[in-house]
């Protein structure tokens, strides 16, 4: 799956738009790497994404087309 996709389907960021930003911002990073926004990813990534001075770093646990709000927290786990 796409990056920009997953980050909003997980909800880790809101609007697919905003992913595309973040990534050509060079903020968002997977396995230490900076990523595109047309990156893969794979279950067992670990990804870092720069809100401002905050660091957030969440490992990729699944991968789901769609998900309900409350099921996308399963998408992801903090590290």
């Amino acid at each position: 799956m796409r990056l920009d996709k997953y980050l909003k389907v997980s909800r880790l960021i809101k609007r697919r738009t905003l992913a595309n930003e973040a990534c050509d911002a060079g903020r968002i990073k997977i396995n230490d790497k900076t990523a595109k926004a047309s990156a893969q990813v794979a279950e067992g990534d670990v990804i870092e994404i720069g809100f401002g001075n905050r660091l957030v770093k969440v490992r990729v646990t699944a991968i789901k087309e769609t998900t309900k709000k409350d099921e996308a927290t399963d998408m992801f786990e903090y590290i």
